[in-house]
């Protein structure tokens, strides 16, 4: 079992990066934040879990072990492959999973593309008692700064869905701003981010009347 990968970065895409590891290019199936944070030439570290079928031996990367283990409880469920459980990735951080999951919010698996209203109930019934929130409850002050710069992106008319992937790049780059707490920064770091990086940026979104 591949654990993690350790290389250089040579091709990033939509969908999936490729990762130099002494001379072998890893391909990995990854979400869009994961793949925000890759960029060609530099070194990465990913997390990984490897999907082994008849004809197919699939990676699966993330920028971290929480992750990963949220992507491996999802498959736990009947009916969730490894393409709904990125897609969930995509959509929602490990900790809205745990709560979504822990609260019976199956509105918030609705939300992800390729899963209907009973997916989205069988989702929450079977991982009820599999997945607890960890850090919300225990640190106030993250949710709230987390609160605010998504509202001032999607204020800036950027969507959701971008602003809180553009949130993680950033907050994965710079761990210890987001562990200060202030918002400007945090705001500043992925607004900077998204102005640097002309392969992803994207022009916000106009809200129409």
């Amino acid at each position: 079992m591949i654990a993690s990968l350790r290389g250089t970065v040579t091709h990033v895409g939509l969908h999936s990066a490729v990762i130099d590891v002494n001379g072998m290019g890893m391909l990995v199936q990854a979400t869009p934040q994961t793949l925000s944070s890759l960029h060609v030439g530099r070194e990465a570290l990913v997390q990984t879990a490897m999907i082994v079928r008849e004809d197919s031996m699939t990676l699966y990367g993330f920028t971290d072990a929480d992750q990963r283990e949220v992507f491996e409880t999802l498959l736990s469920v009947s009916g969730v492959g490894p393409r709904i459980a990125l897609a969930v990735l995509a959509v929602h951080t490990p900790e809205a999973i745990r709560v979504a999951a822990s609260t019976g919010d199956d509105k918030a698996f609705s939300k992800v593309s390729g899963i209907g209203p009973k997916g989205a109930r069988r989702i929450v019934l079977e991982l009820a008692d599999k997945l607890v929130p960890l850090g919300t409850a225990d640190n106030p002050a993250a949710a709230r700064w987390q609160d605010q710069v998504l509202a001032a992106m999607t204020g800036l008319g950027w969507s959701e869905k971008d602003a809180n992937a553009a949130i993680d790049a950033a907050v994965a780059e710079a761990p210890d701003i987001a562990a200060g707490g202030n918002v400007g920064e945090i705001l500043k770091l992925t607004l900077r981010r998204l102005g640097t990086d002309g392969a992803r940026a994207r022009a916000p979104r106009q809200q129409v009347s």
